[in-house]
């Protein structure tokens, strides 16, 4: 029977990272809850990262896109432009399984969904590279410096059009978008805002050789300009401004910070009103996060039934508990039992599209959904599918050591899991004697699957 204070500081480092191995979690429940998230705090912003730091960057070097004709170089740059970019994914699982500072790289992920950008759109390795380090170094300081950098991000400008946003044709659509996703939420706006807002980003682009920022001033829109009430000559600056500084504002961020981290709500939702001095004025991020680390409804039952693993979560929590890599290679020595075999062509990036979800490609400028949007049943079919190669190739040696009668009990040690209920466990003891099948089924369990 695990404490309580083990299966709390489980629930929060599967929330604000990817899970602990046995150790590391007997390490941990040895002190405090409090200090355990403190300690996750501790790694935001540009803390030292030990565990990630042998990850090298991948080369992003390619020339130029050639000129239009030229079909058989336009291949090639294609070609490498996807090389590059498995080389990204690869990069970033890795530095999610390696990482000493799990709540940056888990934030990461939580701005990837929120600021949803596309490589597919997009079309630049490096500016999907550059885009994902704003939000590791920036994303746990104040919201309004997050989302003015944002917007002068150049893979979000070219996602959401903002370098075709010129004073005779303003685009809305990041105006827009900043509103309904990034700030406000619907109904707290109009289309005389998006149309203003489109108006003040007028002129912003950004240096394509030295992927900065520049304003074209003779394409800003210098006219007066009426946004959520406020009349001035404003800027793509003062425009973000005025939003994130509007009422609705700190209540729509904190939803979704909460609905992320600990189970979906709504802006009105009384936890929300929690967390409001927290933010404060500053729209503190790493404090608002030890506020809902803190705040007694995170532990609660319905924290803990109240998310589903994404896949990528899924994947790299699996990889870390079971020593592997983005790869799907051993990281650790290989174990004296179990199998050694690797699978063919199998990469977590590569699970994690047939699983349904791929880093740095959403599918939409909403990014991914929550908790049904991964369960049907052609998903638990995959999922099962996801998880025999890992078990395969992980070290199981926690599991295939010890008598089959124990095996159940040893591979939840393994994998965090405060316990199994009866029925998995029943569904578990059946294949006690197969260690890979044994891991794999548990890796599919609700137990596991949730979050």
């Amino acid at each position: 029977m695990v404490s309580q204070n083990w299966s709390d500081i489980a629930l929060l480092y599967r929330r604000a990272g990817f899970g602990l191995r046995p150790d590391e979690l007997d390490a941990l429940a040895s002190g405090t809850y409090e200090s355990a998230v403190d300690g996750l705090i501790a790694g935001l912003g540009n803390a030292p990262d030990p565990g990630a730091s042998s990850i090298p960057t991948p080369d992003l070097t390619r020339p130029p896109r050639p000129a239009k004709g030229d079909i058989p170089a336009l291949k090639a740059y294609l070609h490498q432009g996807s090389l590059e970019m498995a080389a990204l994914q690869a990069w970033w699982i890795d530095k999610m399984i390696a990482t000493s500072t799990p709540l940056r790289e888990k934030l990461t992920l939580f701005w990837h969904g929120h600021f949803a950008t596309a490589y597919s759109k997009v079309q630049d390795p490096k500016l999907m590279y550059l885009q994902n380090q704003l939000f590791r170094q920036a994303g746990g300081g104040s919201f309004e410096t997050l989302m003015q950098a944002v917007a002068k991000d150049g893979a979000m400008m070219v996602w959401l059009d903002t370098i075709t946003d010129k004073k005779a044709h303003p685009n809305e659509n990041f105006g827009r978008e900043m509103m309904e996703l990034f700030t406000l939420g619907l109904g707290n706006y109009t289309q005389d805002d998006v149309v203003s807002a489109a108006r003040g980003f007028t002129g912003w682009y950004y240096n394509r050789k030295t992927f900065e920022y520049i304003f074209e001033r003779s394409q800003h829109d210098y006219g007066s300009k009426t946004y959520l009430a406020q009349t001035g000559d404003w800027n793509g600056t003062d425009i973000v401004h005025i939003a994130v500084t509007s009422p609705a504002s700190a209540r729509f961020v904190l939803a979704k910070l909460w609905s992320h981290f600990a189970y979906p709500v709504l802006p009105t939702d009384p936890v929300v009103g929690d967390l409001l001095d927290a933010y404060g004025t500053g729209m503190n991020i790493s404090a608002t996060l030890k506020a809902i680390f803190m705040h007694p409804n995170f532990t609660s039952t319905t924290s803990r039934t109240g998310l589903v693993k994404q896949p990528v979560e899924y994947l790299a929590s699996a990889a870390r508990a079971l020593g592997l890599d983005a790869r799907i290679q051993r990281t650790t020595p290989a174990a004296s039992a179990g199998s050694t075999k690797k699978p063919q062509h199998a990469t977590l990036a590569v699970l994690g599209t047939a699983l349904g979800q791929t880093v740095f490609n959403p599918p939409n400028v909403g990014g991914w959904g929550q908790n049904l949007y991964w369960l049907d049943t052609v998903t638990a079919r995959l999922r099962f599918q996801a998880a025999l190669p890992l078990a395969e190739s992980g070290d199981i040696t926690m599991v295939s050591s010890v008598p089959a009668s124990q095996r159940v009990g040893a591979v939840a040690t393994m994998l965090g899991v405060d316990a199994f209920g009866s029925t998995t466990a029943a569904a578990l003891a059946q294949v006690a004697d197969s260690p890979a099948e044994l891991v794999a089924l548990a890796l599919t369990s609700p137990e596991y699957v949730l979050a």
